[in-house]
C-alpha cells in the first residue's frame, strides 16, 4: 500500500513539472498551466510578458519559468513551424473550406449643424453559383431567404431600401447611399428570365412578406423601365434594359416591422457585434432614418477569374441636436443608441468603427474621447477623408472596462461645410385643381467646370404632362438637351417616364418645367385620406461629378465598405446620385359626405312617405260595437224587471 501512494506521488509530481514546461517550436512558443488552457503567443510577447513578470515582486510561490529545450532539425522546424501556423480548430481535408466572409462597419460623421450622421455597412461575400443546376443547400452566413429568391426569380441585381424623412443635402452633404423617402426597389433579372412582368410582380410579393412592408402594392401603375438610369452596379454582363424594373412607393411607412426582419439578416443578429446598437426606439427617433439591402455580383480579383455573391445591408441615421433633448453639443454611444459595444461579430473577418476628422485635426473643433492612435484615409465622394479607426477584434479596444463607448464633445461652432457639388430641388407650381406645373432644379456648384447629369422622372398616369410645354433654361437660356426618352402613360396602365441628359454650365441653377393637368378619379380609387393629397415620387440625379482628388479604379483592392459601393471606371469623376424631395399633388376630389347625406334623406322619406301608405294599403278595418257600462247594463235589468225598454 505505501508503495502504491509512493508510485502515486511519483506521477503527480511528474506530471506537476511537465505542466510548467516551456517548449519552443520555430516562431511561437505555448504556455501550458494547471488548468490545461493553451495561449499561443509570439516570442515578442514571451518576451515582455517574462520582463514584465521578472519586474514585478515575487508574490506568490509558483512562477512561470522559461525553460531551454534542445534545437531542432531544420526540417522538423520546418514542420513545427506549419503546424504552428494552423488555425486553432483543425478542419477535416473531406470539408471543403468555406468560401464566405462577413465584415461590418460604422461610420460616425459630426456635422457641422451640431447634428451626428451614423452608417452602418454589413457586407457579406460568397463564392457560390445561384444559376447553376443544383441547388444551393447549404447556407453559412447568406441568409437563406434571400438566397432562396435569387435562384427562384433569375435575380441579377436587387437594390431595395426604406427611408422615413428626407436627407438635407445642403446642410448635411452628400450621403454615403443615397435613397429617396418611403420605398425604392430595382430589379435586374437575367437574360434567362422569359416573363420578366409576371416574375416580377412574383417577386415584390415575396419580399413584402420577407421584409414586412406594402411591395405588394407595386404593379404596372407604378413600374417603369429605364433606358439610361440604373446601370447594373456589379458586373455588368446583361445592360438590356427589357430585364430592368424600377418602383418607388413615396408613401411607404418605415416602421419597427420592417427594421426586424432586416435585423434577423445579418449573420450575428443583433446579440454581438456592432448591430447591438441597432435598438429601434433610438433609431425612430431621429431626424433621418434608412435602411437597404443591395445584393449584386462583384468580382474577387481584378481580373474577375473567380466571382462572388455580395449581400451588402446598411442602416443610415441622424441624430438632431434639438429632438434628442441634449441640448448641448456633446455625443456618445450611449446617448445615440443607448447602448455601447463590448465585442466584435465572432463570425465576422473585420468589425471597425470609423469616425470622420477630417475638419478637426489638431482637435480645435470636437474632442474625441478615447482618442486612437489608428488613423485611415480614403477617398469619398471624391474629396479624400481622414478617420480615427476603433478595430473591435482588438482586445485592447475596448480597454480595462470591456466597454467602449465613444465621446464627441465640441468645442466650437466655427467652420463652414464644403457645398455639395450636385443638388436638386422640385416643386409643384400652379393654383386651381385642373392644371399645374412641375418645376425641378438642378445645381451645379462647381466654380469652372460643367458636367452632364441624367434626370429620369418618372408620374403617375392621373397627371396627364403636356409634353410640348417641356422647357430646360440654364442661366435665362434654353439648354437642349443632348438625349430624350418619353414613354405616355396610359390610364390606370402604367405612369409617364421622362428621362433626359443635360450639360449643366458651371455654378449655375438648370430649370426644367413641364405642364400637367389633373384626371378625374373614379370615387373606388381614392385613398381612405383624399383630401390629404396624392404623392409623386422623387426625381433621380444621376451624374459623373469631377474629383477633387484622383479615384481609384480597382473596385477589388483592400478599402472601407462605405467608399466602394459605386464603381469607378475614371480617376477624374465619380458618380453621384441624387433625390429630390417627393411631390404632394391635390386631386379633384368629390364631397364623399354627400352620400350619407343622401341615405339620411332618402330614409326619411321611406320610412315616412312609404311607410305610411304601406300601412293604408296592408290594413284591414272593421266596425266594432261599444260595450255598455256596468250602470247601464244595471239600469236595463231594472227597466226590464218593471216592463220599461231598455236603454
Amino acid at each position: 500500500m505505501a508503495a502504491y501512494r509512493y508510485g502515486y506521488s511519483a506521477v503527480l509530481f511528474i506530471l506537476c513539472g511537465l505542466s510548467v514546461f516551456l517548449v519552443t517550436n520555430g516562431q511561437e512558443t505555448i504556455l501550458t498551466g494547471d488548468d490545461g488552457a493553451a495561449a499561443v503567443d509570439s516570442p515578442q510577447t514571451v518576451t515582455e510578458t517574462a520582463e514584465q513578470t521578472a519586474e514585478q515582486p515575487a508574490v506568490e510561490e509558483r512562477q512561470w519559468e522559461v525553460t531551454e529545450v534542445e534545437e531542432a532539425s531544420p526540417d522538423e522546424a520546418a514542420a513545427d513551424k506549419q503546424d504552428a501556423s494552423a488555425p486553432e480548430t483543425l478542419v477535416p481535408p473531406s470539408v471543403p473550406r468555406p468560401k464566405d466572409d462577413f465584415q461590418e462597419e460604422l461610420v460616425i460623421r459630426p456635422l457641422h449643424s451640431g447634428d451626428i450622421y451614423a452608417s452602418f455597412q454589413f457586407r457579406t461575400l460568397w463564392e457560390t453559383d445561384f444559376m447553376r443546376g443544383n441547388k444551393v443547400s447549404h447556407y453559412r452566413l447568406f441568409p437563406k431567404s434571400l438566397g432562396q429568391v435569387i435562384s427562384k426569380f433569375s435575380v441579377r441585381e436587387l437594390h431595395i431600401s426604406f427611408t422615413q424623412g428626407y436627407w438635407r443635402t445642403m446642410q448635411w452633404g452628400q450621403p454615403f447611399l443615397p435613397a429617396p423617402p418611403g420605398a425604392e426597389l430595382w430589379v435586374w433579372f437575367q437574360d434567362s428570365v422569359t416573363d420578366v412582368d409576371g416574375t416580377w410582380k412574383e417577386l415584390t410579393n415575396v419580399l413584402s412578406g420577407i421584409f414586412c412592408a406594402s411591395l405588394n402594392f407595386i404593379d404596372s401603375t407604378n413600374t417603369v423601365q429605364p433606358s439610361a438610369s440604373f446601370k447594373p452596379l456589379g458586373i455588368s454582363n446583361v445592360t438590356d434594359h427589357r430585364f430592368l424594373r424600377y418602383a418607388t412607393l413615396p408613401r411607404e411607412i418605415v416602421c419597427t416591422e420592417n427594421l426586424t426582419p432586416w435585423k434577423k439578416l445579418l449573420p450575428c443578429g443583433t446579440k454581438a457585434g456592432l448591430a447591438v446598437l441597432l435598438k429601434s426606439e433610438k433609431l425612430f427617433h431621429s431626424s433621418f432614418h434608412s435602411q437597404a439591402v443591395h445584393i449584386r455580383p462583384v468580382c474577387e480579383d481584378w481580373q474577375c477569374k473567380t466571382t462572388s455573391w455580395e449581400l451588402r445591408q446598411t442602416l443610415s441615421v441622424v441624430f438632431d441636436l434639438h429632438t434628442s433633448g441634449q441640448g448641448k453639443r456633446e455625443w456618445s454611444l450611449f446617448k445615440m443608441f443607448s447602448r455601447t459595444l463590448t465585442d466584435a461579430c465572432p463570425l465576422a473577418s473585420s468589425s471597425k468603427v470609423y469616425i470622420d476628422i477630417t475638419d478637426n485635426p489638431e482637435g480645435e473643433q470636437f474632442e474625441l474621447i478615447p482618442a486612437t492612435p489608428l488613423l485611415s484615409q480614403a477617398v469619398v465622394l471624391g474629396d479624400r477623408r481622414t478617420f480615427s479607426v476603433y478595430d473591435l477584434t482588438q482586445q485592447i479596444t475596448f480597454g480595462a472596462v470591456r466597454s467602449l463607448n465613444l465621446l464627441i464633445r465640441w468645442k466650437s461652432t466655427e467652420g463652414d461645410m464644403l457645398r455639395p457639388l450636385l443638388h436638386g430641388e422640385r416643386y409643384v407650381a400652379g393654383y386651381g385643381l385642373q392644371t399645374g406645373e412641375i418645376h425641378t432644379l438642378m445645381y451645379n456648384n462647381h466654380p469652372y467646370r460643367s458636367f452632364p447629369v441624367l434626370l429620369l422622372d418618372s408620374v403617375p398616369w392621373y397627371l396627364r404632362l403636356y409634353i410640348h410645354t417641356l422647357t430646360v433654361t440654364s442661366k435665362a437660356k434654353d439648354n437642349k438637351p443632348s438625349y430624350i426618352h418619353y414613354q405616355p402613360s396610359k390610364d390606370r396602365v402604367r405612369p409617364h417616364l421622362l428621362e433626359m441628359l443635360v450639360q449643366l454650365p458651371p455654378n449655375s441653377v438648370t430649370e426644367v418645367t413641364v405642364q400637367f393637368e389633373r384626371a378625374l378619379l373614379k370615387w373606388t380609387e381614392y385613398t381612405p385620406d383624399p383630401n390629404h393629397g396624392f404623392y409623386v415620387g422623387s426625381s433621380v440625379l444621376s451624374s459623373l461629378v469631377p474629383s477633387i482628388v484622383a479615384m481609384d479604379t480597382n473596385s477589388t483592392q483592400e478599402r472601407p465598405l462605405f467608399s466602394s459601393f459605386f464603381p469607378c471606371k475614371e480617376e477624374s469623376s465619380y458618380f453621384v446620385r441624387v433625390y429630390t424631395e417627393p411631390l404632394l399633388v391635390n386631386l379633384p376630389t368629390p364631397d364623399f359626405s354627400m352620400p350619407y347625406n343622401v341615405i339620411c334623406l332618402t330614409c326619411t322619406v321611406v320610412a315616412v312617405g312609404y311607410g305610411s301608405l304601406y300601412n293604408l294599403l296592408t290594413r284591414s278595418f272593421q266596425i266594432e260595437e261599444p260595450s255598455l257600462g256596468l250602470a247601464k247594463r244595471i239600469a236595463n235589468i231594472i227597466r226590464k224587471m218593471r216592463g220599461v225598454p231598455p236603454l
